[in-house]
C-alpha cells in the first residue's frame, strides 16, 4: 500500500511509519504547505519524493488544495495519511483523493482541537491518548479508526504529556491504523460516518490489548542492586498471589523483585496438591517438594531433597502454617515463607527471625479455582509474549503405559505426583521422586541427558536420607534418544513419565524393556522456560 503523507512540520509520525511499514505500507511522496519544513529534508534523506505546496496570500482553500492534487497526480497512493498538517481540508480534497486519516492528541470526542494537552490537564482526566480517524470537513470529527490511551500523572505538565502521547500512544495507534488499511480490512462509510474493522476481535488474546495497572511498591532493587525495580499490581486478581499478600514480621526487609519472583513459583507448585504439600523454591525452580499426611511432614521431606540448595530459598506451604512446621523452617536460613494463613503460636516462631519475610496469601480456595487467572505473560524487548497457563493436571487414567511392564499402583500414583511438580521446574527439567516426595531434581539444562545425570548427582550427593534407587523418573519433554534412560537405569531408575512423540519413541521404549522400567506417556509435554 503506498501512502501520500502530509505535514505542516517535523511529520514525526510519517517518519515513525516510514520506519516500521506496517504491512508493507510505504510512503510515496509527503507534501508540505510550508517552505523550510523539517518534514522535507528528513524524507529527502530517506529518497521519499517532496512536495512543497505553500498557500499564497489571498488564494482559497479550493484553489490550494486543487494544486495540491494536480502535484499528487503523478504519484501512486491508496490513503492519505495527514501527521500535524495546519490546515483544514475541503470536500475539493476529499472528494478527490482516497480516504484520508489524521491523528489526533487526545481520546476524541474529548479535547479536540488545538491544545489538547492544555485542555486535558485542565480537565483534570487521569487518562489521555491518541485518535486515529477518517478526515471530514468537520474537525477532529471524523469516524474513529483506532484509539491508545495513556496515563496522565500528577506530575504533568503540557510537554511532559505531549512526549507521552506522540510516543506512547500516537506511535502505536497510526500504524496499526496502516496497517489494518493495508491488510484491507477497514470498510468506511462516510455518509453513516462509520468505520469497521474487520477480525478486530476481543477473547483471551484480542487484536489490541490494554495493560492497566497500579504501583503496589517500590522495591529495594531488582534482579541485582543496580537495577531499579517496582511491582504493580492488578486489581482485579481473584486469584490468592504473593502480590496482595499482608507481611506479617513488622521490621523485616521490604520484598525484592527476586523474592517476589520465587514466591510466585513457590505458591503456584504447591496449588496443585490438595492434601498437605510443602515446597522450597530456589531462583524460581524446586529444591524439593512433597506431599504428606501433615505439613510438618512434607516440609521435612521437601526439604531433605536438597536442603544445601534450600538455604536462603522460599518456602510455600498449602496448608495453614503451624508452630511445629515453623519451628522446622526457621532451623535453617530462608529468605520468605509464603501460606495461606498462620497460627499464632507459628507467627511467634517466625517473627524471632528479624528478617524472614512472612506472607498470607489466603485461602487458597477449591481446587477447581486455584489457577483462575488463565493467561500467562512475559515481557519482551519491544513487546510481549501472551500465553494460556499451563493447567494440565493428568490423572492415572491419562496416563499411556507403552512398555512391557506395568506401572505398580505405587509408581502411577508417584508419576502423577511428579508430573505436577516437573510442570514448575525449568526446561529441560528431569525430576526423580518416590512416594509424594522429590530424590533429585535436573533444572534448566540444555541437554536432556545432562539434566538426568544432573538429577542423579543431585539425589545421590545432596538428598538426605533418600536415593534413585527404585524411584520414578518424570521428564518434561520426549526423550530424543535412548541414552537419558540408559543414564537414568544407571542411577536405579525404575519408572519413567513423559510425553512421548520423538520419531526415536520406539528405541527409547525398547531402552526401556531392556531394563525392566515401566514407562507411561502424558501425552503433552510441561516446558517452562522462563
Amino acid at each position: 500500500m503506498k501512502i501520500a503523507g502530509m505535514a505542516s512540520n517535523r511529520g514525526r509520525n510519517l517518519l515513525h511509519i516510514d520506519d516500521l511499514a506496517p504491512a508493507g505500507a510505504a510512503l510515496s511522496v509527503v507534501v508540505t504547505n510550508r517552505e523550510g519544513a523539517p518534514v522535507v529534508e528528513a524524507a529527502s534523506e530517506r529518497g521519499i519524493p517532496t512536495e512543497v505546496v505553500v498557500r499564497e496570500e489571498g488564494e482559497s482553500r479550493e484553489s490550494h488544495e486543487r494544486r495540491i492534487l494536480d502535484r499528487l497526480s503523478g504519484y501512486d497512493f491508496d490513503v492519505v495519511c495527514l501527521d500535524g498538517y495546519m490546515r483544514v481540508l475541503t470536500e475539493t480534497f476529499l472528494d478527490a483523493a482516497p480516504t484520508a486519516l489524521n491523528v489526533h492528541p487526545s481520546l476524541l470526542p474529548a479535547f479536540p482541537g488545538m491544545d489538547a494537552h492544555e485542555q486535558v490537564l485542565d480537565a483534570g482526566v487521569r487518562t489521555t491518548g491518541a485518535t486515529v480517524h477518517v478526515v471530514t470537513e468537520a474537525v477532529d470529527a471524523g469516524p474513529v479508526v483506532t484509539q491508545e490511551p495513556v496515563p496522565v500523572y500528577e506530575d504533568d505538565d503540557a510537554d511532559s504529556l505531549k512526549h507521552r502521547v506522540l510516543y506512547q500512544a500516537e506511535f502505536a495507534a497510526y500504524p496499526r491504523a496502516v496497517r489494518w488499511f493495508a491488510e484491507d480490512r477497514v470498510t468506511v462509510d462516510r455518509e453513516a460516518g462509520e468505520v469497521r474493522v474487520e477480525g478486530d476481535t476481543g477473547g483471551d488474546f484480542p487484536q489490541r490489548r490494554l495493560v492497566s495497572e497500579d504501583r503496589a511498591a517500590t522495591l529495594r532493587y531488582g534482579e541485582n542492586p543496580h537495577q531499579d525495580a517496582a511491582l504493580y499490581a492488578d486489581d482485579a486478581s481473584e486469584e490468592a498471589s504473593v502480590v496482595s499478600a499482608p507481611q506479617l514480621n513488622e521490621g523485616a526487609k521490604g520484598m525484592g523483585y527476586n523474592n517476589y519472583n520465587d514466591a510466585d513459583a513457590a505458591l503456584n507448585l504447591i496449588k496443585e496438591f490438595e492434601a498437605p504439600a510443602a515446597a522450597v523454591i530456589k531462583h524460581t525452580n524446586p529444591a524439593g517438594c512433597a506431599v504428606a499426611d501433615t505439613l510438618a511432614e512434607a516440609y521435612d521431606r521437601a526439604l531433605r531433597t536438597d536442603a544445601k540448595s534450600a538455604f536462603g530459598g522460599i518456602v510455600a506451604l498449602n496448608r495453614e502454617c503451624d508452630a511445629e512446621t515453623a519451628d522446622a523452617i526457621t532451623e535453617s536460613f530462608k529468605e520468605v515463607v509464603v501460606a495461606p494463613g498462620y497460627t499464632d503460636a507459628a507467627l511467634d516462631v517466625l517473627r524471632e527471625k528479624k528478617n524472614l519475610r512472612v506472607l498470607d496469601v489466603g485461602d487458597l480456595g477449591p481446587m477447581a479455582e486455584r489457577f483462575s487467572e488463565r493467561l500467562t505473560e512475559n515481557d519482551l524487548v519491544g513487546g510481549r509474549l501472551v500465553q494460556e497457563r499451563d493447567r494440565q493436571r493428568p490423572a492415572v487414567d491419562d496416563l499411556e503405559v507403552v512398555t512391557e511392564r506395568e506401572p505398580t499402583d505405587a509408581e502411577l500414583e508417584t508419576m502423577v505426583f511428579a508430573w505436577k511438580t516437573l510442570k514448575h521446574v525449568k526446561s529441560n527439567g528431569i525430576l526423580f521422586a518416590d512416594g509424594t516426595e522429590t530424590v533429585g531434581i535436573g533444572a534448566g539444562q540444555v541437554s536432556r541427558v545432562d539434566a538426568v545425570t544432573l538429577a542423579a548427582m543431585k539425589a545421590e550427593k545432596d538428598a538426605d536420607g533418600k536415593s534413585a534407587e527404585g524411584a520414578v523418573m518424570a521428564s518434561d519433554a520426549f526423550f530424543p534418544f535412548p541414552d537419558g534412560i540408559e543414564e537414568a537405569a544407571e542411577a536405579g531408575i525404575e519408572a519413567v513419565v513423559q510425553p512421548g512423540g520423538s520419531v526415536n519413541d520406539e528405541d527409547v521404549i525398547a531402552a526401556a524393556d531392556e531394563h525392566d522400567m515401566a514407562m507411561a506417556f502424558t501425552g503433552s509435554r510441561s516446558f517452562r522456560h522462563d
